[in-house]
């Protein structure tokens, strides 16, 4: 039996009772559950009978094991039964517990807030026409050439931007060098802005074979605090050059990188790509300015619950993709002197702001009665499966009910964008 009281702004107090059969057998759980760990006088370890060891130690040791054995699928039944989309983390009260009487429990929980759209009808779409020009193919056609280019040895002039200059290199701060300053033979390429602002200039102009000192001031923001904003001098040598060489570009080089045979179909193509990648990336930005408007024009209420649960949700996003990079959270932390508290709390802009156009775009879609089909679902997975260089079969054996039901909230958005899309002025 449950029950449920309207708290306010999108929270809910859910109640229901555990029945004294049910808990019965959530001692009974428990006890089979730690009994090898009680010790009794006069009975081997995990011999002692239960009302042995209620006598003993109280029956209330075994309560909170009860509970959490009976709890979760009581819980989940009566979220289903009162049709209720939670969205929080419940926030639990277990009221008097007597022995063969039921026992209450409530749950304060957050649901999905009522979202009050603005008049769509109502929603400008400013797009501008996409034109290609003759620079456009070009800047790609150079693109593809640099792509193609080789380095080539230089031994008849100085050191110039874009080159990579093969140097040694020993920096020093009032005399004294200091850690990770050093190195011999190292690759630079000169204006790719890996060293500290001045350096990359100072090798410029410099031959091969010279030696120079080049005199630098480290940034204020530097990451290793004992050199943030220090001048320095740096050693260097100039042991060689190279230069990009650019391939020529003709026919010879459109059979090399397409499947044209000339420069002029080549060209054509080029310049369609071009329009299509220019209209996608315009109708992409009118969407954007479409889900502004609409969040913008939207009244929703958030309480502080959900927005606690997707900052959660970003944080272990953001520590699973650390545990891809080999680092854990805890290194992370300590590496940059900040706190659970402090990440959770950066956190909540994006979270809210995530969470305001999720909410938006599913009400649009549920009042312009927009759905994913299975032929959607279907081509979604396959688009992914062919983006990893898998099959269509393994792609659905790797992916649980869970993510499944996130890859169609993703399309139902999606679609719900593309209504906004169509139907704005």
């Amino acid at each position: 039996m449950s029950k449920v009281e309207e708290l306010g702004n999108s929270m809910v107090k859910l109640t229901l009772e555990v029945s004294s059969e049910d808990f019965e057998k959530g001692i009974q759980k428990a006890y089979a559950k730690n009994k090898n760990q009680i010790q009794i006088p006069g009975f081997r370890r995990g011999k002692a009978p239960l009302k042995m060891v209620e006598k003993m130690y109280g029956r209330e040791i075994f309560y909170e094991d009860a509970l959490n054995d009976v709890l979760p699928d009581l819980y989940e039944q009566a979220v289903k039964e009162e049709g209720l989309e939670v969205m929080s983390r419940p926030d639990v009260s277990v009221g008097e517990i007597e022995e063969g009487k039921p026992v209450e429990v409530t749950f304060e929980v957050a649901v999905k807030p009522e979202v009050k759209l603005p008049d769509l009808t109502s929603m400008t779409k400013d797009e501008e026409k996409v034109e290609v020009t003759d620079e456009d193919v070009e800047e790609e056609l150079k693109k593809t050439a640099k792509q193609q280019a080789r380095k080539v040895e230089v031994t008849d002039r100085a050191a110039q931007m874009d080159d990579v200059a093969n140097i040694d290199y020993e920096g020093s701060v009032d005399g004294v060098p200091f850690d990770g300053g050093k190195a011999e033979g190292y690759d630079l390429t000169l204006g790719s802005h890996s060293f500290i602002p001045g350096f990359e200039e100072g090798v410029v102009g410099m031959e091969i074979g010279e030696e120079k000192d080049i005199d630098v001031t480290f940034p204020e923001e530097y990451h290793a605090d004992e050199l943030a904003g220090k001048a320095a001098v740096f050693k260097v040598k100039l042991n060689s050059l190279k230069a990009e060489e650019l391939p020529e570009i003709d026919d010879e080089f459109v059979k090399e990188v397409s499947e044209f045979d000339t420069l002029e179909d080549y060209k054509k193509d080029l310049k369609t790509k071009i329009q299509e990648q220019k209209e996608t990336a315009e109708k992409n930005k009118v969407k954007n300015h479409l889900l502004d408007q609409l969040v913008e024009g939207a009244e929703i209420e958030i309480p502080d619950a959900i927005l606690d649960e997707q900052s959660r949700e970003l944080i272990n996003d953001f520590a699973m993709n650390l545990r891809y990079q080999g680092m854990d959270m805890d290194t992370y932390m300590k590496y940059t002197g900040t706190t659970m508290q402090a990440l959770l709390q950066s956190a909540r802009p994006q979270a809210e702001k995530r969470l305001r156009e999720n909410l938006c775009l599913e009400a649009v879609a549920k009042k312009a009665e927009l759905e994913v089909s299975d032929e959607d679902l279907e081509a979604e997975l396959k688009t992914m499966a062919d983006n990893y260089g898998m099959e269509l079969t393994s792609i659905k054996s790797m992916i649980g009910e869970g993510e499944l039901d996130n890859i169609k909230a993703d399309l139902l958005n999606r679609k719900a964008l593309d209504y906004l899309y169509e139907t704005a002025k």
